[in-house]
């Protein structure tokens, strides 16, 4: 009887440990892809130069951000100018089709894949929402970033 006791516990450990790979699992990317789509939820995500220019200038940004396929360099230098005068973060995305459809402007086919994204090069958060594990690992990368710059 007391080995079956023994053994219950060390499942319980196991589990745990599985929970805490599922954690570490987790890159910036999909972090950033999630953290997004709580944010369009939650009326925080703003999309387009104007819309992005315009919550920069009032400092209610948290977070931008950039593609970096944008062809025209006074867009980016624009939007970099106005998140280092409001002290935000921005995050360099490799393609504007992706930034796009993680915005939401994005058709969806019957299987939920992305049929046709309208690309745009810059969107900011002013709103993140809920607190997600997402946005923990996201606000951790952004914390080391500026850790590393100064």
């Amino acid at each position: 009887m007391s080995d079956a006791n023994e053994e219950v516990p060390a499942e319980e450990v196991a589990e745990e440990e599985v929970v805490e790979e599922e954690v570490a699992e987790m890159n910036v990317l999909d972090a950033l892809k999630e953290v997004l789509k709580k944010a369009l939820v939650h009326d925080g995500l703003r999309k387009g130069l104007h819309e992005c220019a315009k919550a920069l200038d009032r400092r209610s940004a948290r977070l931008c951000c950039l593609a970096k396929d944008c062809e025209n360099e006074e867009y980016k230098k624009l939007i970099r100018a106005l998140c280092a005068e409001g002290e935000v973060s921005v995050i360099m995305v490799d393609s504007g089709k992706d930034l796009g459809a993680w915005c939401g402007l994005a058709k969806l086919d019957a299987d939920g894949e992305v049929k046709k994204a309208v690309r745009t090069s810059c969107a900011v958060i002013t709103d993140f929402g809920e607190e997600t594990r997402a946005l923990t690992v996201l606000l951790d990368y952004l914390q080391k970033q500026a850790d590393g710059e100064e």
